[in-house]
């Protein structure tokens, strides 16, 4: 960890800027801490903006009929729920993470481009209220699904499609920026005997996503600038009448999004890799392997994007390739789990809140990769496909996988950032309300989906009603569980027990904190039996 002292911190921030105070110390602030906070906290914000609106799509369908909105604006609620979840919950609270911490991992006194991080920072907010203010334009905001397929989104779409491409753009170079910065930081400013093999794990696949996200985000930027030219200027890329494609849309905005998925749950494994030793007082079993299947998940996230498409009328040798590249890739994410559990075995385990979440994370994200697995066989996809299937598949991912991670996260480093502890009370209480309420909300939709209800529709059939009462319930009950999250970090910025230099006994440098002598190696024979 970095040793800067108080006063060290304090003279680099005036050496910046003359230290200025109150609002403008945030708006111009260099500090790398400081704009992690204002990552984690924007993600926050944008988490709960885009709960409430999955709020209004369980409402919605509490029960079948149309009760509260109409369809246009139920599919509204579902695209900018699905855009503000991902671009603005998920993947700023990780960039904020490593604003935060890969500094101090690697023993750098700051990131490398530290004005460019205010900036990529500061145009965030900026494209997320673009985004939400096209839904109070005339003919309402984008209606189409966060995957914007053409022709909804060129021939069928609302005006404001323009906003939402200006806002796409936006966000998509704060990405880019965002990663630059994390490779230039972490291939430049390692501190001396800090090799490759020695990086914490967290650093590792924040890496790996900084190089995706590169790879990535101009793919992306394409899909949406010829949205945009096909809708206000007459090209016609996704137009059949044109001579245009739209299955091409799909394939590029796919090649996009599957290694996207990725960039949300790299950093989760990073982060679980930290806690799972800490909690567990034993060093990570198998540091390399998990370096390599990191690597390995990152270039096979290249080869899958089809999978999205097997119901598009892809020629059969296509659909067995793409078949067996997904499922290829559980490979190295199963020699995670297993290292994982690996470290766990026979350690002096404690379950402390950030603990808790690691395990939640590691049970429930398996779950959804069994559900990937399952969507990855191509005939059993085509009955899978755009039914509550896929929702509860990527929900399982995104929610107990990417989410979960980040609440870990959180709990764990908060002594760090605050220099208090949190309330473990309140923490034990947000992580059983959250996991209860999580499967509740989303494992029956399994059962939905296998029984075909289709996603994105307002309405149903009439079978389907008792399950989304339930689901609906879930939805309700998690939603609410966050509040005491919120209470919680409030309640700790603003004061509690004083954090030791060493919260978590046995997370630095793996000291042993029992009475008894260190675990032996959980692979070798006991000492006794020698």
């Amino acid at each position: 960890m970095s040793t800067l002292t108080q006063d060290q911190i304090a003279a680099h921030g005036e050496h910046h800027h003359g230290a200025p105070k109150g609002i403008m110390r945030w708006l111009l602030t260099t500090n790398h801490k400081d704009i992690g906070t204002l990552y984690l906290w924007f993600s926050f914000i944008m988490f709960l903006t885009g709960g409430a609106m999955a709020m209004v799509i369980r409402a919605e369908l509490f029960q079948p009929g149309l009760q509260l909105v109409e369809p246009n604006f139920f599919n509204q609620m579902t695209t900018v729920h699905g855009l503000i979840m991902v671009f603005g919950a998920v993947m700023p609270a990780f960039t904020g993470l490593a604003n935060w911490l890969i500094p101090m991992m690697i023993g750098a006194p700051d990131m490398a481009l530290p004005r460019m991080n205010n900036w990529s920072f500061w145009i965030l907010p900026f494209a997320f209220a673009i985004l939400l203010s096209s839904l109070f334009m005339e003919g309402g905001g984008p209606n189409f699904g966060w995957t914007f397929y053409a022709p909804l989104s060129t021939t069928y779409s609302p005006d404001s499609t323009a906003l939402f491409v200006f806002s796409i753009h936006i966000m998509g170079i704060s990405s880019i920026m965002g990663a630059i910065n994390v490779i230039v930081t972490i291939v430049n400013l390692r501190a001396p005997g800090m090799t490759w093999m020695k990086l914490p794990l967290f650093v590792w696949t924040w890496l790996i996503t900084a190089f995706l996200l590169i790879a990535v985000m101009p793919v992306l930027a394409g899909a949406v600038t010829m949205v945009l030219t096909d809708k206000f200027f007459g090209t016609s890329f996704f137009e059949a009448a044109g001579g245009g494609d739209p299955v091409m849309f799909q394939h590029i905005f796919w090649f996009f999004g599957h290694p996207e998925v990725y960039i949300m749950i790299l950093p989760s494994f990073g982060i679980i890799s930290a806690i799972v030793p800490a909690f567990s007082r034993k060093p990570l079993f198998g540091y390399a392997s998990m370096v390599y299947a990191t690597a390995s998940i990152a270039i096979l996230s290249f080869l899958v994007w089809a999978h999205h498409m097997f119901t598009t009328g892809m020629p059969v040798f296509a659909e067995l390739f793409f078949m067996y590249c997904t499922m290829l890739i559980a490979v190295p994410t199963g020699v995670k789990v297993f290292n994982w559990v690996a470290t766990m075995w026979r350690g002096s385990l404690s379950f402390e809140t950030p603990m808790l979440f690691a395990v939640a994370f590691i049970i429930l994200f398996t779950i959804g990769g069994f559900s990937g697995l399952m969507l990855a066989i191509t005939p059993a996809d085509f009955q899978y496909h755009d039914t509550y299937f896929v929702v509860a598949h990527f929900h399982y991912v995104l929610v107990t996988g990417a989410i979960f991670s980040i609440m870990a996260a959180a709990y764990y480093w908060l002594p760090k950032w605050t220099g208090h502890m949190y309330s473990e009370k309140l923490g034990q209480w947000h992580f059983w309300c959250s996991v209860i309420s999580v499967n509740v909300l989303f494992f029956p939709m399994h059962f939905l989906g296998l029984a075909g209800m289709p996603r994105r529709i307002p309405d149903y059939s009439i079978q389907f009603a008792d399950v989304n009462q339930i689901v609906s319930i879930g939805g309700f009950a998690f939603g609410l569980s966050q509040l005491i999250f919120l209470v919680l970090v409030i309640k700790c910025i603003r004061g509690g027990e004083k954090a030791p230099a060493k919260p978590w006994e046995g997370s630095e440098g793996l000291e042993w904190t029992l009475p008894s002598p260190a675990p032996y190696h959980s692979f070798t024979t006991p000492p006794e039996v020698k």
